[in-house]
């Protein structure tokens, strides 16, 4: 029951951030590092988001929740586990085996 709460909020998550303009497949707390990280105008939501989710533990190297959120993005963690070392190809491959 715990895995489908965390399942429904992490769409939730990502429902939210596409209807702000944001990838659809990318958490709230990514998007503000990388708009943070990039001097974006509406960076500032990281430090917020940092602090509501402070209580969190995180790894070492870390620098807030959003940084961690930014990594498990790109080691694909939100993905199902076979899926996580799948490599990734290029468009071209991908709609040609998509085409056969």
């Amino acid at each position: 029951m715990r895995w489908y709460l965390v399942n429904l909020a992490c769409a939730v998550d990502q429902l939210v951030n596409a209807l702000a303009n944001g990838w659809c497949d990318e958490s709230m707390s990514s998007h503000a590092y990388r708009l943070h990280r990039d001097g974006k105008p509406w960076g500032w939501l990281m430090r917020v988001y940092d602090v509501l989710f402070a209580w969190q533990r995180r790894p070492a190297g870390t620098t807030g929740h959003c940084h961690w959120a930014y990594l498990r993005e790109q080691e694909r963690y939100q993905v199902p586990p076979e899926m996580r070392t799948v490599p990734v190809h290029d468009a071209a491959t991908r709609k040609g085996a998509d085409e056969t």
